[in-house]
């Protein structure tokens, strides 16, 4: 499978993660897709609705019968609001057609500049981001800013904030933080923190050698080796052992 990830323009940075390309072969198979704390926008060819993927809260299996290009955006956690126009709760772990979201007639327009042409893969990118572009200069303040503080106080800790300390450290109440996450990011900020630390585990995994797990577990901000298996069984739907070794196989 073919899957490239590029810089968006230099606009869109503050924004999105990435704009991203992938082809998958034909014939039945499945991929498991992770959560991530990023909502991204995908186009793929043969006539289907461009769709949103709200935030996720577990694991997915995405199943492909035929061959697929794939073009999207990914945004950055906090930043899709301003260019879906919409609470994110109300996409979280479900996707939502761009037609419903940005109008027919936009959605359709889009649609056509992408799969009408012979144009390589980044150029068709950049037809999106030019339409992203428009949208952020129509968007209102979106009144996100304490979220986005919360934010990088939860990213630059890895997830190891506790909701507590955080919505002290913002003078807020936890009940107010936890509204604005509803409404910005699209997840409990809680939530948000344990994807954190389980993003790190399997990072850490990635980076390859035999896992002391106990030792992992520390390094990732747990408690104990038996959170860090909890967080695997519920985010990925697998223990960590089953997940390296799946994740090695498929290397």
């Amino acid at each position: 499978m073919h899957y490239r990830e590029y810089a968006p323009h230099p606009a869109l940075a503050p924004y999105l993660a990435c704009v991203w390309a992938a082809r998958a072969p034909g014939g039945a198979h499945k991929h498991r897709v992770l959560p991530d704390n990023c909502v991204d926008i995908l186009w793929q060819d043969g006539g289907q609705e461009g769709f949103a993927v709200g935030m996720m809260s577990s694991a997915i299996l995405v199943a492909s019968e035929r061959p697929v290009r794939t073009l999207a955006v990914r945004f950055k956690p906090g930043m899709a609001g301003l260019f879906l126009a919409t609470p994110l709760h109300v996409l979280t772990d479900q996707r939502a057609e761009i037609d419903q979201l940005w109008g027919r007639s936009d959605a359709d327009r889009l649609a056509d500049a992408l799969w009408t042409s012979e144009a390589p893969e980044r150029a068709r990118l950049a037809i999106i981001e030019r339409e992203l572009l428009r949208r952020l200069r129509a968007a209102r303040p979106d009144g996100g800013a304490l979220v986005r503080q919360a934010l990088a106080l939860l990213d630059g800790s890895g997830g190891e904030v506790r909701v507590e300390a955080l919505a002290a450290r913002l003078g807020v109440s936890r009940q107010h933080l936890a509204a604005q996450f509803r409404e910005h990011v699209g997840l409990p900020p809680k939530l948000y923190a344990r994807i954190c630390r389980f993003r790190r585990a399997t990072a850490a995994l990635d980076a390859g050698g035999a896992p002391d797990w106990a030792q992992l577990a520390l390094e990732c901000g747990y408690f104990d080796q038996s959170h860090l298996i909890h967080d695997f069984q519920q985010l990925a739907g697998s223990t960590p052992e089953r997940f390296h070794f799946s994740n090695r196989e498929a290397a």
